[in-house]
């Protein structure tokens, strides 16, 4: 490969598989990924039919409408997290309270499955935040300032000038430490006013 060798694109893949990491970046994806995929076992339990070899076997409830509603409010509210952000804390909340009454309604929750699914997704979505947008120029100013902010002219022997984290004294540690506003003459004892 030489230096005239054109670049070439990202493949189409490429570009949509960027564009999809973007969207997903800016919206609570996972809380809503689990909320649903809570949602599914427990509206679908109480209306399979499993079949055992010759053997068919039904699990249909008197609650069959209660896990079914349940089933599809989770699934509702996880597309709500996915393209309403602005209400990820209330359809965090009510995912979390839908999925403790599917403990009592559907089937321990879906056997437990939906049940766990739909907790996690409610607690991701109370606790995910939307992340700050890079502000475009603090690339370029990083690099002519410090890792914590200082230029090279601001810095001393002894660390960095400013440094929020370390206090610095008006003399130097060989001084004797300052006291009060002054240092400490000799053993006597004697402050001279700095």
């Amino acid at each position: 490969m030489s230096a005239e060798t054109p670049v070439q694109n990202a493949g189409a893949f490429t570009r949509l598989r960027r564009r999809f990491r973007d969207w997903r970046g800016t919206r609570p994806f996972w809380a809503g990924l689990f909320t649903m995929l809570g949602g599914v076992p427990i509206a679908y339990f109480p209306y399979a039919t499993l079949k055992l070899g010759t053997m068919s076997l039904t699990m249909a409830t008197t609650a069959g409408a209660g896990s079914l509603i349940i089933g599809i409010l989770l699934i509702t509210l996880g597309l709500t997290m996915w393209f309403q952000q602005a209400t990820r804390i209330f359809a965090g909340v009510a995912a979390t309270i839908l999925a403790l009454v599917s403990l009592v309604v559907s089937n321990i929750g879906g056997f437990v499955v939906g049940f766990l699914l739909a907790m996690i997704g409610g607690a991701l979505a109370i606790s995910w935040e939307p992340g700050k947008p890079k502000d475009p120029g603090a690339g370029q100013e990083e690099t002519d300032r410090g890792p914590a902010g200082e230029s090279a002219a601001e810095t001393t022997s002894e660390g960095t000038a400013g440094d929020p984290g370390q206090p610095q004294p008006p003399y130097g540690f060989a001084d004797g430490g300052a006291t009060d506003g002054g240092r400490t003459e000799g053993t006597s004892g004697r402050h001279r006013v700095g």
